[in-house]
């Protein structure tokens, strides 16, 4: 098996060294960048496997790098470190297509978690579908192209982040099926903590705001109280 190929974009070299240290356990070859010009350049020029990524950087921040990357429909996960600690921070680093986010100080455990997380998410995408899984889902106006990664409601593209879409496709493919909030942070995001049921609620929400037409009365992502979330077909399915 290939070494993973990782870039971290630390402009604090001690804390990038540490970084390169963990992910190195991990059997992983790292490249590091210490400012933002650098590590966009980088992450253009080569393939990696994974971006480990600084918020707050000298000439491009990490919010920009993300931006800058996902619209050049670069799908390398993210994982996004910030001192910060703020929801809207937060919200806009996975709204820009972030895989996922971290806020200093963490745990080498922790840290470990995530990136091993993510790794599983990739490996599970690229496991060949089965022969008769559907290349496009239809419910109703809501159109997911699974192929292309595309999601259209009557016609009309509808932006999703990453996480966004994985997690549409995810309900859309067992409409009707209840799932908790622990069972998608495993099954979407690769990892079943306790305790981030809060990162999937965020998500529906944004999702929700996408897709919806009105999010206070969801049509396709429907609550289960007390249990957790289906999607309904408008036309029958599940409902």
């Amino acid at each position: 098996m290939h070494k993973r190929r990782v870039l971290v974009i630390e402009d604090n070299e001690e804390i990038g060294r540490l970084l390169e240290m963990h992910l190195a356990a991990l059997d992983c070859h790292v490249r590091r960048a210490l400012d933002g010009h650098s590590g966009l350049a980088e992450a253009e020029s080569s393939p990696f496997d994974l971006i480990v990524l600084d918020l707050m950087l000298p000439g491009i921040d990490g919010l920009e790098i993300c931006r800058r990357l996902r619209a050049r429909e670069k799908q390398v996960p993210i994982l996004m470190l910030t001192a910060k600690s703020s929801e809207l921070d937060r919200v806009l680093g996975l709204e820009l297509g972030a895989d996922d986010y971290l806020t200093k100080p963490f745990s080498v455990l922790e840290f470990q978690a995530r990136v091993k997380a993510l790794f599983r998410r990739v490996a599970k995408q690229h496991k060949s579908e089965p022969a008769d899984a559907p290349h496009r889902i239809e419910l109703g106006p809501l159109s997911i192209d699974i192929e292309r990664r595309e999601v259209a409601i009557a016609g009309r593209k509808v932006e999703l982040t990453a996480k966004e879409f994985d997690l549409l496709a995810h309900f859309a493919k067992s409409p009707g099926r209840v799932m908790s909030r622990a069972q998608l942070l495993d099954q979407v995001w690769g990892y079943s903590h306790s305790g981030y049921e809060h990162t999937v609620n965020s998500h529906i929400n944004r999702l929700r705001a996408k897709i919806e037409r009105d999010p206070n009365q969801p049509e396709y992502i429907q609550t289960v109280w007390g249990v957790g979330y289906r999607c309904r077909d408008p036309r029958g399915a599940g409902s």
